[in-house]
Formats: C-alpha cells, sequence, structure tokens
C-alpha cells in the first residue's frame, strides 16, 4: 500500500511539474522574415555532330544551325525568383577544320536577344576541349535572358581542308547553367 501511495505522489509532483514549467510565447510573425536564396545547376545543352553531318550531297557545307525551345522562363515562379544565372559551356572538336559557334538566345518573335560566340580552332592532334569563360547573367542581361523562348545554334565552318561524307571527328558541346534564386 505504501508504495501505491508514493507512486501517486509522485505521479502528482511529475505532472504539477508539467504544468508550471518555463514556455514562452511564440513568434509566428518570423516566417515572414525568411529568405531562402537556393543554388541549382543542371545541364543546359549538348549536341555531338560527326564530321560528315557537315557535307550534303558530297558537298561541305559553310553554315549549320539548330533551334530548339526553351521554356524555363514560362513558369512564373522561376520568372520571378531567379537573380543572376551562368552559364558554362565547354567544347571538344576532334575535326581538322576550325568553327565558330554563335549560341543565339530568342525571344517568341524569332529576335535575338543575345549571342554568345564561341571560336573553336581545328584539332591538331592533341587533346583540343576548350572551356569558356562563364557567362554571367544579372540586371539587365539578366532582364533579356529571361526573355529567352529558344535557344538557336549557328555553327560557322572555317576554311580548311575538305569534308565530305568520309571525313572523322566531332564536334562536341556540354554546357550546363547555375542559377541562384531569392525567395521570400
Amino acid at each position: 500500500m505504501k508504495a501505491n501511495i508514493l507512486n501517486r505522489v509522485i505521479k502528482t509532483l511529475i505532472f504539477a511539474f508539467l504544468c508550471i514549467s518555463c514556455s514562452s510565447d511564440l513568434d509566428f510573425d518570423q516566417v515572414n522574415d525568411l529568405k531562402l536564396e537556393p543554388v541549382f545547376v543542371a545541364n543546359l545543352a549538348h549536341f555531338n555532330v560527326p564530321a560528315n553531318q557537315f557535307a550534303v550531297n558530297g558537298q561541305a557545307q559553310q553554315i549549320a544551325s539548330d533551334v530548339v525551345d526553351f521554356d524555363a522562363f514560362r513558369k512564373k515562379f522561376f520568372n520571378e525568383n531567379l537573380v543572376k544565372a551562368e552559364l558554362n559551356f565547354e567544347i571538344e572538336n576532334t575535326i581538322n577544320r576550325a568553327f565558330t559557334l554563335n549560341i543565339l538566345l530568342l525571344n517568341d518573335n524569332d529576335e535575338v536577344l543575345q549571342t554568345i560566340p564561341l571560336v573553336i580552332p581545328a584539332y591538331s592532334g592533341s587533346s583540343n576541349v576548350i572551356k569558356y569563360p562563364t557567362e554571367v547573367f544579372e540586371n539587365e542581361r539578366l532582364v533579356l535572358l529571361k526573355q529567352t523562348t529558344k535557344v538557336g545554334f549557328l555553327i560557322q565552318v572555317a576554311s580548311g581542308p575538305p569534308i565530305d561524307e568520309n571525313s572523322l571527328g566531332n564536334l562536341k558541346l556540354r554546357s550546363s547553367a547555375t542559377v541562384y534564386m531569392e525567395i521570400e
């Protein structure tokens, strides 16, 4: 019986202690001061064009082009919270010709908003991987980037040895984007 009374007293003291424990007022307005600054890295574009694709009907083409849709900025959340973007480009050329790659950022009316020119030296037998300086988009340049709905790739072939359907080598592009967001 004594154990039962002692057990009740201990339970009562613990309950009383829990009822009078320390507490403070919670400030739920702190959520209004919340500011998230996530950074995302993603693949942007890539291609691998064999040398023989620069020849059509046995004749070398001086210009090759392609346009692809780019709908990242159509998403309101992404468009409103993006504060900075960095584009990185790496090209490997194993074709014995030099090239110029113009990356065209286009709007809905196919108007060129920005051109990013990349000069590509001819392959000379050793590694020919070129990492270009990062293209940074902030302020006014970022405003133009946000209007981009299509990306065009315009490859101009420099003069040099003939290219035909038996030509060897490839022109490879790898690119990535690092985007900085601010969410309040």
